[in-house]
């Protein structure tokens, strides 16, 4: 991708110049918050949304002069599930075979394996109306996947998922890339999701990408352990700037950055560093309310590059929604 726009109909500027590669048989990831221009990004890429400019490749075909080949070599698992509730989980394969031309034994086979891949051969005879949440997931997996993509696009796939569903998403997204070689594009507001299964991954924010690399090499950006402290009175932007230049002061810490109630503050030994922000802030009259140390995290480069952290909106569950037991 190159020098990627996307501006909608009003004017807005929802993909703002962005560039980057893609590495065949890797997880790329691909974060930011809720109307970053994740979305906007994947639907141009899997041909659903026209660019404004730039130029994109997708699986070694030019997004404008071959969209139709891109289509055949890709899956796509949206934020939404695409299934047929009056079907059942092996209908719903079987439909998503024949629309990618699979008939006969290839397909029954094929349909056969996923199942199995996906752990619903037991249920696959059930009606999908009456799977749960994580079940469809799945069931909508393995539809992407009929077809053998060589890429597969993931748009925020575990989002409301609970944590058990969640993991098992992973594994067999793990299990895809190392065992079959597809190449996965992932979008999420999940961090701990990036962390765990990419290799690669960019940051995008209002439409821009703003940092980029493993998640290794992003979390060592940061120089050090986080250090977050509360404040009292920490919404106050001049309590803030003040207790920043107090801490950047101290020798060993490498950059101090604000967050909600307080700041944070990155030192490569934390743990002796600690004591004297403390004595420091308290000498100056800043008292503190909370504090932490952890290892760096993709949500503290977040938080370094936007000035804010990631909060994935709380989606809201059916209650009704039947399990099947």
């Amino acid at each position: 991708m190159e020098n990627l726009v996307v501006v909608y109909g009003d004017g807005t500027r929802a993909v703002d110049g962005i560039s980057f590669d893609v590495q065949e048989k890797g997880i790329f990831g691909f974060l930011g918050p809720n109307g970053a221009g994740k979305s906007t990004t994947i639907k141009t890429l899997t041909t659903l949304l026209r660019k404004t400019s730039g130029r994109v490749s997708v699986a070694g075909f030019d997004l404008d002069e071959s969209p139709s080949k891109i289509r055949k070599a890709i899956g796509v698992l949206s934020q939404e599930t695409s299934l047929d509730v009056d079907l059942t989980g092996r209908e719903n394969l079987r439909l998503q075979g024949r629309l990618q031309q699979l008939h006969g034994r290839a397909l029954e086979d094929r349909v056969d394996e996923l199942l199995r891949m996906v752990q619903l051969d037991e249920v696959a005879g059930r009606l999908a109306g009456r799977y749960s949440g994580g079940m469809r997931k799945r069931l909508d997996l393995a539809s992407a996947l009929i077809h053998n993509p060589k890429v597969l696009f993931l748009d925020e796939p575990t989002t409301g998922l609970d944590a058990q569903s969640r993991a098992a998403i992973w594994e067999h997204l793990e299990g895809l890339n190392r065992k079959d070689g597809i190449t996965i594009f992932l979008t999420t507001q999940y961090l701990e999701e990036a962390d765990r299964l990419c290799g690669q991954l960019s940051i995008i924010d209002h439409g821009k990408l703003i940092a980029g690399g493993s998640p290794a090499e992003l979390k060592a950006t940061l120089g050090g352990d986080a250090i977050t402290m509360g404040l009292k009175g920490g919404t106050e932007a001049p309590l803030k700037s003040k207790a920043k230049a107090i801490i950047i002061a101290i020798q060993g810490v490498t950059r101090v950055v604000e967050s909600d109630g307080g700041v944070v503050a990155y030192a490569k030994d934390a743990g002796q560093t600690v004591a004297e922000i403390v004595t420091s802030l308290d000498r100056n009259g800043i008292r503190i309310s909370s504090l932490s140390i952890s290892s760096p995290t993709l949500d503290d480069v977040f938080l370094h590059e936007t000035g804010r952290r990631i909060r994935p909106d709380e989606l809201s569950r059916r209650e009704t929604e039947p399990f099947l037991m």
